[in-house]
């Protein structure tokens, strides 16, 4: 998700002065999104920080929304293994053979961060909704945060999670990252994984993980714990 949030603030092509001084600039000549004062009310981003954020959506999204084709594109840009530079988005050529590996490697992991973030399952992403899960992941409590990644895992959003759809997600992460540890993941890695998670996590021994049962586990786990606060501090 920090590819993401690197590509729509542009933090990572421009020092931070200059990108306050440039929004100081840009609130004189550009349009404000529409519901501005209503998404401050309803995020934890200031409107400066939602004026910057809109620039790089825009610029990145011309037309206000983003499909499915065109997030797992920007997704793949930031993914950080393998291949060469990839094109621009917009009038690219065919992408090289490695960069096509990587988007595939990339692509099914993209897939469904793009249906937890297309709350409403009408096919594409608009800034509110872009705006309001980045608010939950960078600065919502653990709880909002923990609720978010449940939804992320209940792919079918029947309100819990089997053992299936932990595999599809985890798999997805392995084939995307993997591949480029060392040493090398074994095949049977991510299905280890899953036995030691799943069972863990549900409770009762029903099968399913309840929204319940998911918060009390991770919030029994340091690692899951300490990763909630990678991006406290990224705005």
């Amino acid at each position: 998700l920090m590819y993401l949030f690197t590509l729509f603030s542009g933090v990572e092509t421009k020092p931070v002065l200059t990108l306050i001084e440039d929004e100081l600039e840009m609130t004189m000549v550009c349009h404000r999104p529409e519901g501005l004062e209503q998404l401050e009310a309803q995020t934890n981003f200031t409107k400066r920080e939602l004026q910057v954020l809109y620039r790089g959506f825009k610029n990145e999204c011309p037309s206000g929304v983003v499909n499915e084709e065109t997030f797992k594109q920007i997704y793949a840009q930031f993914f950080p293994h393998g291949g060469d530079a990839p094109a621009p988005l917009r009038g690219a050529p065919a992408p090289p053979p490695a960069l096509s590996s990587r988007l595939a490697d990339a692509s099914t992991y993209a897939h469904y961060l793009f249906n937890a973030f297309d709350t409403t399952q009408t096919g594409s992403v608009k800034f509110e909704d872009f705006v309001t899960a980045l608010s939950i992941l960078l600065r919502g409590t653990v709880h909002e945060k923990l609720r978010w990644t449940f939804n992320l895992y209940d792919i079918n959003k029947d309100g819990y999670i089997n053992k299936e759809e932990m595999m599809d997600i985890v798999k997805a992460i392995y084939d995307m990252m993997g591949k480029y540890t060392y040493p090398v993941l074994k095949e049977d890695t991510p299905r280890q994984h899953v036995d030691v998670f799943f069972q863990k996590m549900d409770k009762n021994k029903d099968g399913i993980v309840t929204l319940d049962e998911f918060l009390e586990s991770c919030q029994e786990d340091d690692n899951i714990m300490r990763s909630l606060q990678l991006f406290q501090n990224v705005m």
